[in-house]
């Protein structure tokens, strides 16, 4: 689904920066822009253009229900990865507005009538459970009452399920972090991703002739759960298979904190530090392990360079 004449994708992190005319918009945090979230978008996209009007799109960070409850939520996407993969889809601008208290105890005619002024609202998708404003009044019903008020329409898009039910951000996620990225790409249509840049490491993958580049990952975003993955690794326009470790490092460094990310690039030999790297992760072959041994250490790293050039040979 290619742009439209309105492309290139423009991103926005405020409202206030916004000025187009005769706006299809849809609203809703987006996470992951998964298959579910792609029927909306794709029904967006050809209604608007019919209708020679921008398709707009309106999310926000960080995530509504991390601020509301205190609780910090780990996202599928970062606002700038969500905003690429929005332009891919033929979105011709995306606002991600910051998300606070005070935006919460908006009503939603305050909120409706703030979009109408700003955008020149003529038409509003959204999923059948959405809704906003102060106590989520602003369901279906009340914005399409609202939108009798204020000259715009309502459509509501039904849920997309697949055999395992809804497709929801929430369960993607969770089949994430327990590391089952096979399941989650299912969900998503896509392979889950981590980006960041090659930083220097210990310096201990080049001792074992096993060099790593370890990636500084945003800490938004959720992680995997610790582990061995078969991935894919982008560096620029090329491509590598990756045999990837995310944890503490036991047998080194049991003390530390927050998980590393080293990624060994099969058939590979440059100095990548400073470079970008993403990651797709494919598929997970095991879990962490302390080894009483380095050699017995870099005997299992042989097995999991092999098991990743099986897993990805087909792919």
């Amino acid at each position: 689904m290619g742009g439209g004449f309105f492309h290139p994708m423009r991103h926005y992190h405020s409202l206030e920066e916004v000025s187009t005319k005769n706006a299809w918009l849809t609203i809703g945090v987006f996470d992951g822009i998964h298959r579910g979230h792609r029927e909306i978008i794709r029904i967006l996209t050809a209604e608007a253009r019919a209708n020679h009007a921008p398709a707009v799109l309106l999310t926000f960070a960080p995530h509504p229900a991390s601020v509301l409850s205190g609780q910090e939520i780990k996202c599928l996407t970062t606002p700038d990865e969500r905003a690429d993969l929005l332009g891919s889809l033929g979105v011709d601008v995306v606002i991600t507005q910051r998300f606070t208290r005070d935006l919460s105890t908006a009503t939603a005619l305050e909120y409706m009538s703030h979009l109408k002024q700003t955008l020149d609202l003529k038409r509003l998708l959204i999923g059948y459970d959405f809704a906003l404003g102060k106590g989520r009044e602003g369901n279906a019903n009340r914005l399409a009452e609202i939108g009798a008020e204020l000259e715009y329409s309502v459509e509501v898009v039904s849920a997309l399920s697949d055999e395992s039910g809804v497709i929801s951000s929430t369960e993607i996620r969770k089949l994430v972090a327990t590391g089952n990225v096979g399941e989650a790409a299912k969900l998503l249509g896509y392979q889950y991703t981590l980006s960041g840049e090659v930083i220097r490491g210990a310096g201990r993958g080049r001792t074992i002739n096993f060099p790593t580049a370890n990636i500084d990952y945003p800490q938004q975003k959720v992680t995997p759960a610790n582990g061995i993955y078969a991935c894919w690794a982008h560096l620029g326009n090329e491509k590598f298979m990756a045999a990837t470790n995310i944890g503490f490092n036991p047998t080194f460094t049991p003390e530390r904190q927050t998980p590393s990310l080293e990624a060994y690039l099969l058939d590979f030999d440059r100095d990548i530090y400073g470079q970008q790297v993403k990651l797709e992760f494919v598929s997970r072959i095991r879990d962490e392990l302390k080894f009483d041994s380095v050699d017995s250490l870099i005997s299992k790293i042989y097995e999991d360079v092999d098991k990743t050039r099986d897993l990805l040979a087909g792919k």
